[in-house]
């Protein structure tokens, strides 16, 4: 099981985020924690609720992302891309004070049961999870979508982007592709629905809902 702990205590008093100290991160982690940290503003301003600060935060947060992590995945050098990243990184886990939602409820149980990288599960969870998620994220999507200066803004505007953005970042397309058995979506599914980030996600799932998007993903379904 991957259980979250926390308490505010638990916070560190000062944090130094040194954009050096990530120059040596290969392409691939770069890519998927990268991509994480878009999940998680993008989730934190997708969850219900009036909390309008942290909107903002996560809107700069994938603002900056959309343009630094790129440039981090092809030159690991790039500093100020780095230090974009590490910006961006820390605004996502303070966006999403918010909530998360299902892409992490999902992700959460993966890894417990299939050892896959974090970062890595939720970008290949986003766009199946995008899509269950439809009807409740139009606005959010268009929102999205004129910051970062997308033409025809919506759902599906954002929803193609996301996916050459993934494939931009190698990113795959399927869970099956990092070792995730399909035949274990009812295990998986009811431990989604018990972790905490579900209840922040823009619609009610089911656990019957959250087998579905993980089979999905498992086998490439997004049409």
């Amino acid at each position: 099981e991957k259980k979250i702990i926390f308490h505010p205590k638990m916070l560190p008093a000062i944090v130094i985020s040194d954009p050096e100290l990530t120059v040596g991160l290969p392409p691939h982690v770069t890519a998927a924690t990268g991509v994480d940290a878009f999940v998680h503003c993008f989730e934190a301003h997708c969850a219900p609720g009036y909390h309008p600060m942290a909107d903002g935060v996560a809107l700069e947060g994938m603002r900056l992302i959309a343009d630094a992590l790129p440039r981090a995945y092809d030159n690991g050098k790039d500093i100020e891309a780095r230090a974009d990243m590490l910006s961006a990184a820390s605004m996502g886990a303070t966006a999403f004070q918010k909530g998360l939602g299902g892409v992490h409820a999902l992700a959460h149980p993966i890894g417990a049961i299939f050892d896959t990288h974090h970062g890595l599960t939720n970008a290949i969870l986003l766009p199946y999870v995008m899509r269950a998620n439809r009807r409740a994220i139009e606005g959010n999507c268009e929102t999205i979508c004129r910051l970062l200066g997308l033409a025809a803004p919506g759902f599906d505007t954002l929803f193609e982007w996301v996916l050459s953005f993934r494939t931009r970042l190698g990113i795959v397309n399927t869970l099956a592709e990092i070792g995730v058995d399909v035949n274990r979506a009812d295990e998986v599914a009811t431990k989604a629905k018990g972790d905490p980030s579900d209840g922040g996600n823009p619609i009610e799932l089911s656990v019957a809902d959250y087998a579905e998007i993980f089979r999905q993903a498992c086998v490439g379904e997004l049409g």
